[in-house]
């Protein structure tokens, strides 16, 4: 199983970074409202949503925390590691269409706690829509 294994803690440094991106579209707003059961009606219902101060409907803010967990399940640091906690600011709406980029930077490394600090920050081109800190308990390599 070793091929489905992501980075280990001796492979991350201070600095390194990955991304994940995803254009948002109809269905995945309607699917995630179905999964989550969040309809809240600013996020499905055009009428409602354009009486809102957003004046049209926004993507829920969770499918961007979602998307991070995309870049630390999937990129860095990636299968085997586990993801302990995030905080996370909303900053601005995301729209069906938008195209989010998800990054995250390692920040920290405890290596004897094996707990791996990351900046995230989620952006609709160059507007950051969600930021904050993640941290993930890394695997050390194995040895031989």
């Amino acid at each position: 199983m070793q091929e489905l294994h992501g980075y280990y803690l001796e492979d991350l440094e201070i600095g390194q970074t990955a991304s994940y991106a995803k254009t948002i579209t109809e269905a995945d707003v309607v699917l995630f409202a179905g999964i989550t059961g969040d309809d809240n009606p600013v996020h499905i219902n055009a009428e409602y949503a354009a009486q809102t101060m957003f004046e049209q409907r926004i993507v829920h803010g969770m499918f961007s925390a979602g998307l991070i967990s995309a870049v630390l399940g999937t990129r860095m640091p990636g299968p085997g590691a586990i993801y302990i906690d995030q905080q996370l600011k909303f900053k601005a709406p995301v729209h069906i269409g938008d195209t989010v980029v998800a990054s995250a930077k390692v920040l920290e490394i405890d290596e004897k706690r094996r707990r791996v600090k990351l900046e995230t920050i989620c952006k609709v081109g160059d507007k950051v829509v969600a930021e904050g800190v993640a941290t993930n308990m890394v695997d050390r390599r194995p040895t031989e």
